[in-house]
């Protein structure tokens, strides 16, 4: 009897009783039983518990920026074994490139999160979103948003067709969040989904709870989930609509985030004729599309919408490239380009939604006479033309697999109204080097779609293609697509996180934020230059003596630097200014003085500084003003992997009347111990 595969929960492996049959895994390509499924007996009431209590809490404890590290290491770690992974994945009926997409794209999606969490987020365990709102003339009350981490756990329900990569794609975002995951994979892929877990567990680096899999059905997990909990759904837009209307979504709060099948299009621009390279790479990109994974992908062109000058020029161009360049086999075969799909039954699946397709007037034009598989679920490229383009199936069936189907097109507006008739899409491309087709295009059929892909001879080189999610972009889409965002950089970690509207005083926002706040108290000891990260407080502040500005100052940095604007060196002209009394100094001057009232001069723990924020110029100062900085330790943020980290310093530059010159962040980067 083939082996039962285990779950991971609680921190331990399980495996149902040896009386439970589960349901028979087999090789796509072969047919051979390779594994069993079941989660019969598994109590998945107490999985989510233990993810909200010790998985939450061993999160909890850790910044941004750690977890960041550990999404590093964890991808290292999958890099070194990733062979192991490539070995299962051919039974998925995955080509090498298939599973490149999956496997390699999986870890990607670790070291983007990783890079982006550390450059973007700060190392703490509140994320500050937004500017201060001032609620009193006085400055004595304030209002800030600020994002937590939700206090539940992530449920990840994923489809057969990226085992690696949908698990990783909604793991990452969650885990920088500080939100623990429990992954469910869909049957068919079972094996490979375990393994990966396996790996990252076996790597020690996962804290307690933050990870679980399930492998078999988890129908009750709306029984079990509660406020604060979020459900991420890959799957038919039909499962997702039930899913949806659960009670435990409806009226108990949990967070429900669906990603569903999708007719996405890709239109060919009326400058693309053939022989054109926007032509040419059109229709690479369509053959790869329809034979990548073998058309089982969620991004993948249903709908090649064309000028209808070219239909037939098109579909000869794909009839060719088929035939030179596919060839549908077991994956593990030498010159095999394009593998089985993930079953028999989802081969039979394919085949219905076809003929649904030709019943509503789709014409095979590639691909005809196809013939019941033996022993693997393999399916030749299918090409259908569609002579009447507002044909309803067209538009609202997926035969998901190596299928598209041409449909042609007059002018910009309807290509775009063709786009539109999907009822929302992941992704369409379009292949163009008119700007002014693809400008119109694309404003009336962006809203349609979660991302938009433009392809023409200037980027067909570096482009990564119509069907390729990419973790710093937003990967969901509006309508039929499910409504939802997976990926799109730090904006995706936020969907575990809840957006709170802090009001209080300086101090206690200081406190809260552990970023101080104007007004807050300071610290006038030592001057903060001198002190390393180790004794560098919040609040750590100097105040400098006044320095006036004369007019032999402004002459001379305007003769110096050539900034001879007529402002600071024409006094009939800067009085006629509405914005000046007469001359006036140049701000960068300004800034210049100040950094010479405020700076240590002596070697310390301040390395360098690496740049301002935020700089306003508020008051113009005069030859004979005086003028002063206050700077005060603002936020501190610590490198994990490395020596120093980043100090950033609220500056405020006033003049002899006390009325705010200029105000800015000067950014330093500080060593954390003090230097030898």
């Amino acid at each position: 009897m083939t082996r039962m595969l285990q779950s991971y929960v609680q921190d331990a492996w399980w495996s149902p009783a040896e009386s439970v049959a589960g349901v028979e895994v087999v090789d796509a390509s072969t047919g051979e039983a390779i594994a069993r499924v079941s989660s019969e007996g598994l109590d998945l009431g107490a999985a989510l518990d233990h993810a909200r209590t010790v998985g939450q809490k061993n999160l909890s404890e850790l910044t941004f920026h750690q977890r960041a590290v550990l999404l590093k290491q964890l991808a290292l770690v999958l890099t070194e074994r990733k062979n192991e992974l490539y070995e299962l994945s051919y039974q998925t009926g995955a080509t090498k490139i298939d599973s490149w997409v999956d496997i390699d794209g999986g870890i990607g999606v670790l070291f983007t999160y990783s890079g982006k969490g550390r450059r973007e987020l700060p190392n703490a365990k509140v994320q500050l979103d937004g500017p201060v709102e001032v609620l009193a003339k006085d400055g004595s009350f304030l209002g800030r948003h600020i994002r937590t981490t939700l206090p539940g756990v992530a449920v990840q329900i994923n489809a057969f067709n990226f085992p690696v990569w949908g698990s990783l794609e909604k793991f990452a975002p969650a885990f920088l969040a500080g939100m623990p995951t429990v992954i469910k994979p869909a049957t068919p892929g079972a094996y490979l989904a375990e393994h990966m877990v396996r790996i990252m567990v076996e790597s020690g680096l996962l804290p307690a709870g933050s990870v679980q899999l399930v492998t078999g059905s988890i129908r009750e997990v709306f029984d079990h989930a509660k406020l604060g909990d979020v459900v991420s759904f890959t799957g038919s837009a039909s499962t997702a609509e039930s899913l949806r209307r659960h009670d435990a979504v409806q009226t108990g709060g949990v967070i429900f985030g669906a990603e569903t099948d999708s007719i996405n299009a890709s239109v060919l621009g009326p400058d693309a004729v053939a022989g054109t390279p926007e032509f040419d790479g059109y229709v690479r990109q369509l053959v790869n599309e329809m034979t990548t994974k073998a058309g089982q992908k969620c991004t993948a062109i249903r709908r090649a919408i064309v000028p209808n000058a070219v239909v037939n020029d098109v579909i000869e161009a794909v009839r060719a490239r088929i035939a030179e360049k596919v060839v549908v086999g077991d994956p593990r075969t030498e010159g095999v380009t394009m593998g089985a799909l993930a079953s028999a039954e989802q081969r039979e699946e394919v085949l219905r939604q076809v003929d649904k397709l030709v019943a509503d007037g789709g014409k095979i034009v590639v691909g005809e006479g196809q013939s019941a598989a033996d022993g693997g679920a393999f399916l030749q490229p299918i090409l259908l033309h569609f002579a009447d383009a507002n044909a309803a199936r067209v538009h609202d069936t997926e035969a998901f697999g190596p299928v598209s189907s041409v449909i042609g097109y007059d002018s910009a507006d309807e290509a775009a109204e063709l786009v539109i008739r999907g009822g929302g899409s992941l992704v369409t491309s379009v292949a163009s080097h008119d700007p002014e087709f693809v400008a119109t295009l694309t404003k009336r059929a962006a809203s349609a779609n979660g991302r938009m892909l433009v392809l023409d001879r200037d980027d067909a080189r570096s482009s990564t293609g119509h069907g390729s999610p990419l973790p710093m972009l937003v990967h969901g889409g509006p309508g039929r697509a499910g409504g939802g965002e997976e990926l799109g950089g730090v904006r995706s970690v936020f969907h575990y996180m809840q957006r709170t509207a802090i009001q209080g005083s300086p101090a206690m926002l200081t406190a809260i934020t552990g970023v101080w706040h104007a007004g807050a108290t300071t610290q006038n000891d030592v001057h903060p230059f001198q002190k390393s990260l180790q004794d560098l407080r919040i609040g750590d502040q100097v105040v400098s003596e006044a320095r006036e500005v004369t007019l032999d100052d402004i002459s001379h940095f305007a003769d110096f630097t050539g900034d001879t604007f007529y402002a600071h060196v024409n006094e009939e002209a800067a009085a006629a200014n509405p914005f000046f009394p007469g001359r006036v100094a140049h701000g960068y001057l300004l800034l210049s003085f100040a950094a010479g009232l405020f700076v240590w001069p002596d070697v310390g723990p301040v390395l360098a500084n690496y740049g301002l924020e935020n700089l306003r110029f508020i008051t113009p100062v005069s030859p004979g003003d005086q003028v002063r900085v206050a700077l005060t330790a603002k936020q501190i943020i610590p490198r994990e992997t490395d020596e120093y980290g980043e100090v950033h310093w609220d500056a405020v530059l006033t003049n002899q009347n006390d009325e705010t010159v200029a105000t800015y962040d000067v950014l330093t980067l500080v060593s954390k111990t003090p230097n030898a």
